[in-house]
């Protein structure tokens, strides 16, 4: 079995977004920048959990994600698997026909044993659990998101009227006429 970055980046995502959103909804933006995950990506990945109920919208100016329910409730098996990420290291996924029509391999038992086992392990870890370790390891939140949208006090430029000549055959008709 072989985790993909899906499955990773969608983990990595949700602890950044359950760490930072007690300041409200976090936007993709901000994840992408601090995660160094593509925006794209992550938009496919945060439709998924959210089609899952892990993480919800809000839209408009000062939107972005919260999640879906409380840390404690979402584990790291639910990530994973709302993002379509297999956990099977069954060569046959789970079908019973690793030789084709001969049936099981011989090992067949052995990977679906470790299927249950990864499945019992991950949905024993949930995502509190991985933001507590986070904070443990000294991790500091800044107060105001990374990403806002800049507002300027710069006066808007008015055009510049010109009573001239407005291209080079205008200047040339002007100095004929002159």
């Amino acid at each position: 079995m072989r985790l993909t970055t899906k499955g990773r980046f969608a983990v990595t995502a949700m602890i950044d977004l359950a760490l930072r959103q007690n300041n409200g909804p976090v936007t993709l933006a901000a994840i992408s920048q601090r995660q160094q995950i593509s925006l794209s990506y992550l938009e496919q990945l945060f439709g998924k959990l959210r089609r899952h109920n892990l993480v919800e919208s809000t839209r408009g100016p000062g939107g972005g994600y919260t999640l879906g329910r409380k840390a404690t409730e979402i584990s790291v098996a639910d990530i994973i698997l709302s993002v379509d990420e297999p956990i099977d290291a069954t060569h046959c996924a789970g079908k019973e026909n690793c030789l084709g029509e001969t049936g099981r391999c011989m090992t067949h038992e052995l990977w679906t044993s470790l299927n249950k086992r990864m499945i019992d392990f991950l949905n024993s870890v949930n995502l509190q659990k991985l933001v507590d370790d986070q904070l443990a390891k000294g991790l500091l939140i800044e107060d105001k998101p990374m990403m806002k949208r800049a507002i300027t006090s710069a006066p808007v430029v008015k055009p510049i009227r010109v009573s001239g000549p407005n291209s080079v055959f205008a200047l040339g008709n002007a100095f004929v006429k002159g």
